[in-house]
């Protein structure tokens, strides 16, 4: 079995990405779930979590690393964007983990290896009573899995579809996430941002991170003149 200690992914989790931070009154029923199934100490199935891009399945997966962590419990996050790239062996031993979170697995659709070690992962973390989370872009069924015992496992535990925030969502979110760095933005600079850039979320946060460095640099606050310089905005 290769110890869990040769993993070299770059796993470091945003600090600013916990279940307090994800705004969406639409998804509250979801994060209780998990809270509640990281708290049991015998998780027997896991969870598959899908939905489209920007509706924050990556900031709920960091979230549960960082809420298994105030538990004292061990975790660790994955993407397949990176995974794919590598060898399947890289899975081995995960079973000793409390909480594994593997997001985007549809990005190894195409690939019947990683399939089979996933596959062999999931019976793994079930037999030890380990918490296992997958996200994906699909539901179960819409998934081009080649593997059909994969795709009975995903369906096996809790499958809920991520739903997407509305506007009033990605609002306060953006706001929230603005004040956990200390920034405090007037209505009508969020305004004025909102009317200008793409609503996707991972864009509009992208962006604050671009504008607060700014403002450090340079000790200025952001209004909306500034906003228009960095980011070259009419």
């Amino acid at each position: 079995m290769k110890p869990i200690t040769q993993l070299s992914l770059a796993v470091q989790l945003p600090d600013d990405e916990t279940f307090s931070s994800y705004v969406s009154d639409k998804n509250q029923h979801v994060i209780e779930q998990l809270k509640q199934a990281i708290n049991s100490d015998n998780n027997a199935t896991g969870v598959y979590l899908f939905g489209q891009q920007g509706v924050g399945k990556s900031h709920l997966l960091h979230s549960c690393c960082t809420y298994a962590s105030s538990l004292a419990k061990s975790s660790v996050c994955l993407s397949f964007s990176e995974l794919q790239h590598l060898s399947v062996e890289l899975l081995e031993g995960l079973e000793q983990i409390d909480v594994v979170c593997l997001d985007d697995i549809e990005l190894i659709c195409g690939n019947a290896l990683w399939q089979q070690a996933v596959f062999d992962l999931f019976n793994r973390m079930t037999e030890q009573s380990r918490f296992l989370i997958i996200t994906g872009s699909e539901s179960v069924q819409q998934l081009d899995l080649s593997l059909p015992d994969l795709k009975s496992r995903l369906s096996w535990g809790i499958v809920e579809q991520i739903k997407p925030l509305c506007d009033e969502d990605k609002r306060k979110a953006f706001q929230f996430r603005a004040k956990q760095r200390g920034l405090l933005l007037q209505d009508e600079t969020v305004k004025f941002l909102f009317n200008r850039l793409s609503r996707d979320m991972g864009h509009l946060l992208s962006c604050l991170d671009q504008l607060d460095k700014a403002s450090i640099r340079e000790q200025r606050k952001i209004t909306i003149p500034f906003i228009k310089d960095v980011l070259a905005l009419n």
